[in-house]
């Protein structure tokens, strides 16, 4: 279910610099703020256990300036477990199976088993799918597995560049950004195979008299 899907870019944030002397990564950021809206943003709000599914996030450039590089951060695919002497706190919510972007070429010949998609950047959470035109469009797609049973919620937020000086904003001025909610069932439905067509029917398989 949609809750919101206006609201705000925000930069990812740090303005760092290289190892060493090397050249700020801001540096050939503008420092202006650009007009971006939501088209869609879909995710079912039911869900189960081990059944994929998609995140979809479609965003429009509402201004006349060519948008540097748009970026969007998902800060709630994972929970905080607070049970002591855990070495990483951070436990999935949904395993991403494939992130947004063209697929990714690996260094070497091998087998992926979750793709992280082209458009996955350096900073947690944040994927970027380059210049975005007038009136042009981009969506991002995240394809998830649910591994955790309850009710959530999904943050994402909008931004017009990665070093935090290319801004993105709504027509009032406010940021891009929205949440979704899901209910994840703690099993998933009963289904089988009907053999008369080979499609997944829900229900179990009819018993043999």
């Amino acid at each position: 279910m949609l809750v919101a899907t206006t609201g705000a870019a925000v930069a990812a944030a740090l303005v760092a610099s290289g190892c060493g002397s090397g050249a700020r990564l801001d540096a050939h950021e503008p420092s202006r703020t650009y007009a971006l809206e939501v088209v869609r943003a879909a995710f079912p709000a039911k869900q189960s256990i081990a059944r994929p599914t998609v995140f979809a996030l479609k965003v429009r450039n509402a201004g006349s300036a060519t948008i540097p590089n748009v970026a969007v951060t998902l800060d709630s695919f994972y929970y905080t477990e607070h049970y002591p002497e855990l070495a990483a706190n951070k436990r999935p919510i949904w395993v991403i199976e494939r992130g947004p972007g063209p697929r990714a070429n690996p260094p070497v010949q091998s087998q992926e088993v979750s793709q992280p998609g082209g458009a996955q950047t350096v900073y947690v959470n944040t994927w970027a799918l380059g210049p975005l035109a007038h009136n042009g469009t981009r969506t991002f797609i995240w394809h998830v597995v649910p591994v955790k049973a309850g009710a959530w919620t999904v943050h994402f937020r909008l931004a017009a560049g990665l070093a935090g000086k290319a801004t993105a904003a709504v027509a009032s001025g406010g940021p891009v950004q929205g949440q979704l909610t899901a209910s994840i069932a703690p099993l998933p439905p009963n289904t089988h195979v009907n053999p008369s067509t080979g499609r997944v029917v829900p229900g179990t398989y009819p018993l043999l008299p």
